[in-house]
């Protein structure tokens, strides 16, 4: 099993697209192992998005991220991270496929609803930075027979 974070951003919450976000990760089989719901401070942004802080472009960003509220989820499923990237589509809306949750209800660059780690080492360290242990609830679904098979 692997673990990514997602982040639902302000534009899905002020939209309240949430709900159905969330549905197709679950429909697609993955867990959602935590959950919550916050307002990222600037000092938290500088933290996520430490990597990009020095860029032109970074205020436009924070002032984005800090604008609302965002959901932060912990989603864990077999190569979840490559799972949700493909699901989520590429950065820009105009140009994600339709069918992913961009390509379906994003038009923008920066406003495009989701953030998903890219990667093992991103996913671990942006887990921390959202999530505490405790908040973290596994469980395995009583419908994972249907789902896989055992040896998947």
């Amino acid at each position: 099993m692997e673990r990514t974070l997602v982040l639902l951003k302000p534009d899905c919450v002020q939209r309240r697209l949430m709900g159905g976000v969330i549905s197709r990760f679950e429909d697609k089989g993955l867990n959602i192992i935590g959950m919550k719901m916050l307002r990222v401070t600037p000092e938290l942004a500088k933290r996520h998005y430490a990597e990009h802080v020095q860029k032109n472009w970074y205020p436009g960003l924070e002032a984005f991220i800090t604008s609302a509220p965002i959901v932060a989820m912990a989603v864990e499923g077999p190569e979840a991270i490559r799972v949700v990237r493909e699901m989520v589509g590429a950065t820009n809306g105009l140009k994600a496929t339709a069918g992913t949750i961009r390509g379906d209800f994003s038009s923008s660059r920066q406003m495009n609803l989701v953030h998903a780690s890219d990667g093992p080492e991103s996913a671990e360290r942006e887990l921390a930075i959202f999530f505490d242990e405790n908040d973290i609830c596994e469980y395995t679904p009583m419908m994972t027979p249907a789902l896989r098979a055992d040896d998947e």
